[in-house]
């Protein structure tokens, strides 16, 4: 275990004699296992696990939109449902695997799910597409069988101002009805 300073002070390189007890975070080790790999991350216990994504693993696919929770941009799926990083401390995603969009495919093998939005042509600015696949993704891994209006009521905490959703139902769809004829 081992501290660092955190306020005002520390960002312009002054650190008080006797730092006041809100200074002082504590650190520690956490092991995550993030897209099938296990990773080991020394951050404060209530670091949002999206800085942890983005700021010590490097993955963009999870994006800080609103920090509050309310946009989707930063969604994982863990423990088979989704649920926003920007609001979840790292210490609670526990010896659980998290999914980022980088989990289900890659460039070279996208995920059936991001083959139907790029065949589809479902992405608009792709700032929301994080949220929008991997809420599909959780909501037809936990209901194969959902309707379409399963569907939009689960993608309603997702907001997306490019205005691209009947493109992005139509994806989902027909990543849907192609996961039945499998």
């Amino acid at each position: 275990m081992s501290f660092y300073l955190a306020g005002s002070d520390a960002l312009i390189g002054l650190q008080p004699k006797h730092p006041p007890r809100h200074y002082i975070k504590t650190v520690s080790k956490f092991f995550l296992k993030v897209n099938g790999k296990q990773h080991t991350v020394d951050v404060a216990p209530e670091t949002p696990l999206l800085y942890v994504l983005s700021d010590e693993l490097g993955l963009r696919g999870p994006k800080f939109g609103c920090g509050m929770a309310q946009c989707g941009s930063c969604s994982v799926i863990l423990r088979g449902h989704v649920v926003r990083s920007c609001v979840m401390p790292v210490s609670s995603a526990g010896q659980d695997e998290v999914i980022t969009l980088e989990g289900l495919g890659s460039l070279e093998n996208p995920h059936p799910l991001q083959q139907a939005f790029i065949d589809e042509g479902a992405a608009q600015c792709g700032f929301c597409l994080n949220g929008v696949i991997l809420t599909a993704k959780a909501v037809l891994d936990q209901k194969p069988q959902a309707s379409d209006e399963e569907i939009r009521e689960a993608l309603g905490g997702v907001l997306c101002r490019c205005f691209a959703h009947v493109r992005m139902l139509r994806a989902i769809r027909k990543y849907a009805d192609g996961r039945k004829k499998a």
